[in-house]
């Protein structure tokens, strides 16, 4: 008696493939739309004529109405923000520091932040402001 094996086939369902990567499509687009840009909720100043600046290489410090400073979105002192324009400098010295009040704070708060770049001697400084 003369029995044949038979082959076994291994078959991979494709079907399922395109659920696969259709999951994948809709991963990537979400992590993509996620805003890595922590900001600190004030009410901008508003002024006559305003010039842009590229949003790439920003260093930005924000004040609050009470005083508090912010750099990049998190709560600083003002040697923390000292350490981190001299770090920023050290690494890209044409970065832009932008300045961040809301309307209501008193000049005091964002002078303070002035002196600092002042005996810092740096010059690549914005204020930031609404339309």
């Amino acid at each position: 008696m003369n029995l044949a094996r038979k082959q076994k086939r291994f078959i991979i369902p494709l079907n399922s493939m395109s659920d696969v990567a259709f999951l994948l499509l809709i991963f990537i687009m979400l992590v993509s739309l996620i805003n890595y840009r922590r900001e600190v909720k004030i009410e901008y100043p508003e002024a006559e004529t305003a010039k842009k600046t590229s949003a790439e290489k920003n260093l930005e410090i924000w004040v609050d109405r009470e005083g508090a400073l912010y750099l990049d979105g998190l709560p600083s002192e003002l040697s923390a923000i000292q350490n981190g324009i001299i770090d920023t400098y050290q690494t890209a010295p044409d970065t832009r520091i932008h300045i961040i009040a809301d309307r209501d704070t008193p000049f005091e708060y964002v002078n303070r932040v002035l002196e600092l770049l002042q005996m810092l001697q740096y010059r690549v400084v914005s204020f930031v402001v609404k339309n």
